[in-house]
């Protein structure tokens, strides 16, 4: 007679899956852990949508949101620095989003 073993957890196996398949960009590590460190508000009305040296662009969703998170960007590279250390980019740059 066999033992039924007890469920593992899946989510834990779910985020080894998505780790692994992640492509390993600072784009993709930034987009990770935007919303989480930026809030749900902001994560609403901007997005990192590409990188360039270093420098990741988010398109905003107006001119007001882009100039606010220009004012702010100290604060938003502090904290993606704590959440990803090394990754981090340099800059950030920020556009209103093509209608």
């Amino acid at each position: 007679m066999s033992r039924r073993r007890a469920p593992r957890d899946a989510a834990a196996a779910f985020r080894a899956a998505l780790d692994r398949a992640a492509p390993r960009t600072g784009l993709a590590a930034v987009q990770s852990v935007w919303a989480d460190v930026v809030g749900e508000r902001i994560a609403a009305a901007a997005a990192p949508v590409s990188e360039r040296s270093g420098q990741i662009t988010i398109a905003c969703a107006d001119a007001v949101w882009a100039e606010e998170l220009n004012l702010m960007q100290g604060r938003l590279l502090e904290g993606l620095r704590e959440r990803l250390g090394d990754s981090a980019p340099d800059a950030l740059r920020f556009r209103v989003e093509d209608s």
